[in-house]
């Protein structure tokens, strides 16, 4: 087996078991990813001699992250914020650079390596901060866009850097100045030819793919078009990000924008996968060991100053205190283009090996300890500002504050929002309690009074006023979670109603039991919907449709259950022993249930419903126990999977 596949399925396990380790002790998939590749770079294990080409996979994550990122933006959008992009992003960068080139050349450094690495220490990680940001729902808040502006005055300032860094090694300052003239030309031909093709070509493009109504042909035209915004920029000598991002701020305006971005984020977080554990890959174990107290050192330096420049330069252009603190806190890491840089100006001999491997270690550690500062920045950022947290920052979703009501809706899904509204319009109160970060920043956004939160715990029903309430809403299609929930507020609130909405009708007695007043099968229910407009329109009575429909209510949708499996019918390990199949059994004269009856065969003890028996093209609807099986006979069961089968086989041969 060749060597590199090996390497390949060792690290994906590894990777694997990390991410799955890490995410029981509740700790990002980013740290995991960079404990990975620390134990299969070259300092322990050295799975491959030849990084470069997972440099380059990573480097494609990046170009979806950034692509990504393009989709939740738009032209005006962009101008919009040109203030923040162009006044705080330019100012974080120039007074970064400044301050730590300062420190560099107290330290020694010459004025040329100083003004590089306090370059490279002003770069904070793009992968890293919107990722997460965008994991935990807070991309559209003030506090994040202000850190998003700067983010991308940063990947724009990457472009002169890696044109100025090889030039640096020569004495021509004409040289220099050309070559930076020349590349600013370059730059806005890409730029222009990119937003021209984004705006009259694409959505043109996206028609025609929609229209042909094939998902392969959709995501993979999503992956080209990406990766060729990203080329043609690299062509140019521009980053790739940036094309990339142009790519995607085309497309944000368009009706496919959803589906794009569903379409590109699983490859997006694979191959971001793939560049954190390079990232872990340049880490050296024998500095971190040897100079670990200089390390620490560094990496507090760092965190303080990072914060305190984005500070001031927020301050120049009067932004919120408070905002700026936790901007600061969300970008005090350094970024990924710090490496690349490290690794150019090591190779240009403007920086020695030790001072590389130095600031890749203290970038890592910035790195790896960058989502807690991310979750916690709205609180700390709240303590250095001596203000107190607003009631919704949509930096911290845990401690929202409830409205009591007397409706208490849990899951704001499509189902709980469609409840909502009714109520709305009916003029009645309630509150909501929802677990997607996304959903409540929307709703809240738009006015609704949602509550984050995971329903499972007893202080989050007990703030939302629970014990005060008379009707609860399950809306959530889980039925071990909604099981435990009822039993929670049973024991909170022993008089409140509780209404379980689920998908089908699987275990209903199961919620019955726990203490549900109704529970509602989505499924059932619409085909019984469906079914009184077809007996309506067929001359049926209102008053004898309404009376079928009670009876299937009463008995449970008994004549709704099992159904014809064929070809599509799904079938998991979770619904194989939840559904019913309807089976048709054609009994041969050799069978063995020829002459015997149903009660004989003892069929119902088997779990087994006979739904029909079909005798001489006629069919005897729900047949009795005392009927006899004849040859020739065709027996219509209902069950689940597995008894179907096994019945069969015992009508058929007695086994």
């Amino acid at each position: 087996m060749d060597k590199e596949f090996v390497s390949i399925i060792l690290l994906m396990v590894i990777a694997a078991t990390l991410v799955w380790q890490f995410k029981r002790i509740n700790l990002p998939p980013i740290l995991a990813y960079l404990c990975a590749g620390l134990v299969t770079g070259p300092q322990l294990l050295n799975l491959f001699s030849d990084t470069h080409q997972m440099d380059l996979m990573g480097e494609v994550g990046i170009v979806f992250l950034l692509f990504t990122l393009g989709l939740e933006f738009s032209l005006a959008k962009l101008i919009a914020m040109r203030r923040l992009v162009f006044g705080v992003g330019a100012g974080q960068m120039l007074l970064t650079t400044a301050v730590f080139a300062a420190l560099a050349m107290a330290l020694g450094q010459s004025i040329t390596s100083s003004i590089i690495i306090g370059a490279m220490i002003a770069l904070s990680s793009t992968a890293i901060v919107i990722k997460t940001i965008d994991d935990q729902g807070r991309l559209n808040t003030k506090r994040s866009q202000l850190a998003v502006s700067i983010l991308l005055f940063q990947d724009i300032a990457v472009v002169p850097l890696l044109i100025v860094i090889p030039l640096l090694a020569t004495t021509a300052e004409q040289s220099i100045m050309s070559a930076m003239m020349f590349a600013l030309f370059k730059g806005v031909i890409v730029v222009s030819f990119l937003l021209a093709i984004g705006k009259w070509f694409l959505p043109r493009i996206f028609n025609e793919i929609a229209r042909t109504r094939t998902d392969e042909l959709f995501v993979l035209c999503t992956l080209v078009i990406a990766l060729l915004a990203a080329g043609a920029t690299f062509a140019f000598g521009l980053s790739m990000a940036l094309g990339a991002f142009l790519a995607g701020m085309m497309l944000s305006e368009s009706q496919y924008r959803h589906q794009l971005e569903a379409d590109i984020r699983p490859f997006r977080d694979i191959l971001m996968g793939l560049f954190f554990i390079t990232v872990g890959m340049q880490l050296d174990i024998m500095i971190l060991i040897f100079e670990l107290h200089w390390v620490l050192l560094g990496l507090v330096v760092l965190l303080v100053l990072k914060v305190a420049m984005v500070r001031v330069a927020a301050y120049v252009y009067q932004s919120d205190a408070q905002d700026a603190w936790a901007a600061g806190l969300k970008l005090s890491q350094m970024g990924e283009f710090t490496f690349v840089i490290a690794a150019l100006a090591l190779e240009n001999g403007i920086i020695d090996e030790f001072t590389s491997s130095y600031i890749i270690c203290v970038g890592v550690i910035s790195m790896a300890i960058t989502p807690w500062l991310i979750s916690h920045s709205g609180t700390i950022a709240g303590r250095i500002a001596k203000l107190p947290e607003p009631p919704f920052s949509g930096d911290s979703l845990d401690d929202l504050p409830a409205q009591k009501s007397s409706v208490l809706i849990l899951g704001f899904g499509r189902v709980g929002q469609t409840i909502a509204k009714m109520m709305k319009l009916e003029g009645l109160s309630y509150q909501v309690i929802d677990g997607d970060p996304v959903r409540v920043q929307e709703s809240r956004a738009a006015g609704e009074m949602t509550l984050y939160g995971d329903v499972g715990h007893k202080s989050i029903l007990i703030n939302a006023g629970v014990n005060e309430a008379k009707l609860v809403i399950i809306t959530f299609d889980d039925h071990e979670k909604a099981l435990k929930v009822i039993t929670m507020i049973k024991s909170i609130n022993p008089e409140v109603s509780i209404i379980v909405r689920t998908r089908k009708d699987y275990k209903m007695n199961d919620l019955y039991e726990a203490g549900a007043l109704q529970v509602v099968p989505e499924m059932q229910e619409g085909s019984l919907m469906l079914i009184s407009q077809v007996l309506h329109y067929s001359g049926i009575p209102m008053s004898r449709i309404l009376k079928r429909i009670r009876n299937e209510r009463k008995k449970g949708y008994v004549h709704m259950h099992g159904f014809y499996p064929g070809e599509t019918t799904e079938l998991s390990y979770d619904t194989q022993d939840k559904l019913e199949f309807m089976h048709a059994v054609v009994i041969t004269e050799s069978a063995y249930a020829v002459g015997k009856t149903i009660e004989e065969l003892d069929i119902t003890r088997r779990r087994i419903k006979v739904m029909a028996l079909r005798r001489d093209g006629e069919e005897i609807e729900t047949p009795e126990e005392s009927t006899t099986i004849l040859a020739d006979d065709v027996l219509v069961i209902s069950g689940k999977p597995r008894r179907v089968e096994r019945i069969e086989k015992y009508l058929l041969d007695g086994g």
